[in-house]
């Protein structure tokens, strides 16, 4: 384990590495959010349009919640108009593979309903 690993609580006995990754990505838009920042840094309004069918009121709550994590970061971009900017840290950067795995998987064995 790093010096820098995130302290997760997960519920049983015994602490568990699944549990515990499932309790920060395992949220419904959380995966979502992060494959869409993989490749480059985007702004509120920019992400929800690139998150379809997400509330803004449930972006920024898990906007909120992967900042808390440490997966990403929210740069004020400019003052008037205001706007700002969310990108990966380095931590949310090291779950592509995780996040391109889950995508494989779904290409591989799920099908949109007819």
């Amino acid at each position: 384990m790093s010096d820098d690993a995130l302290g997760v609580w997960c519920a049983g006995e015994d602490w568990c590495p699944i549990t515990a990754t499932a309790t920060v990505i395992g949220k419904k838009w959380h995966p979502v959010i992060v494959h869409r920042l993989l490749d480059e840094p985007r702004g509120f309004n920019d992400l929800q349009r690139a998150v379809d069918g997400i509330s803004s009121k449930v972006l920024s709550d898990s906007l909120e919640s992967l900042e808390d994590h440490g997966l990403v970061e929210r740069t004020v971009v400019s003052e008037k108009p205001f706007r700002v900017e969310y990108a990966l840290t380095e931590r949310g950067r090291s779950l592509r593979p995780v996040i391109e795995e889950m995508q494989a998987w779904g290409s591989d064995h799920l099908a949109a309903p007819p």
